[in-house]
């Protein structure tokens, strides 16, 4: 687990990709790329948002992830988390996750699994920024 200073960087995810090209007891590398949406609430759109971490408690919270996806899908070789700390603009990354598998359907769903764990059990807080500079927290859904 790492978490970044704002955006994560195309070149993290073209080097975590290369990473996972060099362990040779995986066939498939599920990627899963999340960006920062335009929403609109109440009329207002957003332009960024903001991500607060709790940081100790979220290194923790991943290794808990990581233990919980090995033994649920023994196939998984890697699991990769970078998340965005930091104000983040609307269609830049704000969570990458690699997982790899020995084959697509455990590095698939191992995938969506650790994503959805990430939102649920990760203490990270995002608060909207919309183009009138005005500001709301946002609950994971």
């Amino acid at each position: 687990m790492h978490l970044t200073k704002g955006p994560v960087a195309p070149i993290a995810i073209s080097e975590l990709v290369a990473k996972g090209g060099q362990n040779h007891d995986c066939g498939a590398h599920s990627l899963f790329i999340g960006q920062v949406r335009r929403d609109q609430t109440d009329g207002r759109y957003v332009r960024a948002i903001e991500y607060s971490a709790y940081e100790e408690m979220v290194i923790g919270e991943a290794d808990k992830i990581y233990k919980s996806i090995l033994s649920e899908f023994s196939d998984v070789k890697a699991i990769d988390i970078i998340h965005s700390k930091g104000l983040v603009k609307v269609g830049e990354v704000s969570l990458l996750v690699m997982v790899s598998a020995g084959h697509r359907d455990n590095a698939s769903r191992a995938c969506a699994k650790t994503v959805e764990l990430i939102k649920e059990k990760l203490p990270i807080w995002k608060k909207e920024i919309f183009e009138d500079n005005s500001g709301q927290w946002k609950e994971n859904e």
